[in-house]
């Protein structure tokens, strides 16, 4: 790339071992460097001139300051109202109140009928269930403190705040579970070249490498639990631990969405909005003490006194004879004075004064204006439709609120399958191939191969997670009926879109309607229409 700089008789030259004048445009900058992509020039006036960042790679760009810009970003989660909200839009709308699995191992790679790949499934998801959600023990959770789903809450919260999550698969047997595979959640802070290490081509930001850049393990460093509150709450030493056994079962887990090629670790999403971020609460608490100001006296009175009364009057401390004299005659005087005008009464101010009165109808000056301005940078920054960050729907219509959440549900669609369901898989994987091993569920008669010659058959699976939003029910009730009698859609999608599943429905509605019959009571209208439209 051609390096130019303008020379001291004022003409512009390319750099080199013999500098070249070079040929310059109207605007007083080189031609040669504007005929091209103007992005990469000089630009209308040479504004871009003097802006030439460095081409880096995504690790060169992240890593020296990764735990400065993580430590940051958990800053302003932590006291910031819109960083805190961010972080809960991304749980609730990804996640929610429960991650359910739809297993449909492929019978089609197996070599086993659909009707086995059924009944295998459903004997699965039972016992997955019954280890996944126990909401008593948590047996999965290596802590204890977590069900499935919310280790899975808890690794999207954490993705958006470090733009990363971390876990390992451990072993601790003898406890009254079924299986003896737990989970333990690792902080990315404590991923790190062990004693500060100097980043290499095979060691960056705690990662070891092979020569092709897949991660072969990782540094995780200790927690020191005796330094609460006066430290970081982190160890001196080092665990070093492989990202899975010599058999292909996974040890450690990391989750996060690369930009290029080459990158070791994941850059969180307030990277980008934290300048903003931070001046916020500045604002804020500038206009809230400026409201306050104003509101603190209703009126003032104002006195015109030349420069050396004021100073005769100030000049002494409070037993001054000066200013008791002045402020005495100015009492006297306000008491002694009665002027009404039917009966309402007149001020009248003593010579030289003016009443000032406060208001606070200033306040805004203009404020909420710039703070929607930061919120709406914010909200782009997060990927998040500006209404639901801010918490303010005023003046939205219905097809604007439906085409911001529709475009921001599929951003939420779109991380829950690259970042949660990535983690759910690997997680039921591990469950899975435990389940087999001791015989608490067995692989279907004929099948081709087994659980480790087709491990990602046995393990295909979808993930159900929180519903669309429906801002009109009745209209998007109607849209989904449409779309079934038209054949463009299926139980299942229009289920998942409610953030259920079709199975479980469909059971519970056989449930209901026995129940009903068994009560005496008719079945519900849908199922009478539905009888005289057979008849």
């Amino acid at each position: 790339m051609a390096t130019y700089f303008e020379g001291p008789d004022g003409n512009w030259y390319e750099a080199g071992l013999t500098p070249t004048k070079v040929l310059v445009a109207p605007n007083g900058y080189p031609a040669r460097q504007q005929m091209n992509y103007q992005g990469a020039g000089a630009g209308f006036e040479g504004q871009l001139h003097g802006w030439r960042p460095g081409l880096k790679t995504a690790d060169a760009a992240l890593l020296p300051n990764l735990d400065l810009g993580n430590a940051r970003a958990e800053d302003v989660v932590r006291n910031n109202a819109f960083a805190s909200n961010g972080v809960q839009l991304h749980v609730d709308n990804i996640v929610g109140e429960r991650f359910r699995l739809s297993y449909k191992p492929d019978h089609l790679a197996l070599g086993i009928s659909k009707e086995n790949a059924r009944a295998f499934a459903r004997e699965v998801e039972t016992a997955w269930l019954e280890i996944a959600e126990d909401q008593t023990s948590c047996y999965l959770d290596a802590e204890r403190k977590r069900t499935f789903t919310m280790m899975i809450r808890e690794g999207v919260a954490m993705h958006t705040r470090l733009g990363e999550d971390m876990c390992t698969a451990e072993w601790i047997p003898d406890r009254s579970s079924l299986i003896a595979t737990a989970i333990k959640s690792v902080s990315p802070k404590r991923v790190c070249n062990p004693h500060g290490t100097t980043d290499s081509a095979t060691l960056r930001g705690g990662v070891v490498m092979d020569r092709y850049g897949a991660a072969v393990g990782y540094h995780v460093r200790s927690q020191n639990n005796l330094a609460y509150g006066l430290g970081n709450g982190l160890g001196s030493s080092w665990r070093f631990i492989g990202r899975e056994t010599r058999f292909g079962r996974p040890k450690f887990m990391h989750f996060f969405e690369p930009t290029e090629d080459g990158q070791t670790r994941g850059a969180n999403q307030f990277l980008a909005v934290l300048e903003q971020m931070q001046m916020l609460p500045k604002m804020q608490h500038t206009k809230l003490q400026n409201a306050l100001v104003n509101a603190m006296y209703a009126a003032t009175i104002e006195t015109d006194l030349g420069p050396d009364a004021a100073l005769a009057l100030i000049g002494g401390d409070l037993d001054n004879k000066a200013i008791q004299g002045h402020m005495a005659a100015m009492a006297e005087y306000h008491q002694g004075l009665d002027l009404k005008l039917g009966g309402v009464r007149i001020p009248h101010l003593y010579s030289g004064e003016r009443l000032n009165l406060q208001t606070s109808g200033n306040v805004d000056n203009g404020y909420v204006d710039l703070e929607s301005s930061v919120l709406r940078w914010l909200a782009a920054g997060l990927n998040l439709p500006y209404e639901t960050l801010s918490k303010n729907w005023a003046g939205l219509s219905y097809s604007a609120a439906r085409a911001s959440l529709g475009e921001n549900w599929r951003y939420f669609l779109g991380r829950r399958k690259i970042i949660a369901e990535r983690k759910a898989s690997m997680i039921f994987r591990l469950v899975l191939e435990e389940l087999l091993f001791r015989g608490l569920v067995t692989l279907p008669r004929g099948a081709k191969r087994d659980f480790y010659q087709a491990t990602s058959a046995w393990t295909r699976c979808t993930w159900i997670g929180t519903g669309r939003l429906a801002i009109d029910g009745l209209k998007e009730v109607k849209e989904a009926v449409l779309r079934l009698e038209k054949g463009l859609s299926s139980y299942e999608d229009e289920a998942a879109l409610m953030g259920k599943d079709y199975l479980e429905l469909f059971d519970q509605q056989v449930r209901e309607i026995e129940e009903r019959k068994e009560k005496g009571l008719p079945p519900p209208l849908w199922v009478l229409k539905g009888l005289k439209g057979v008849g």
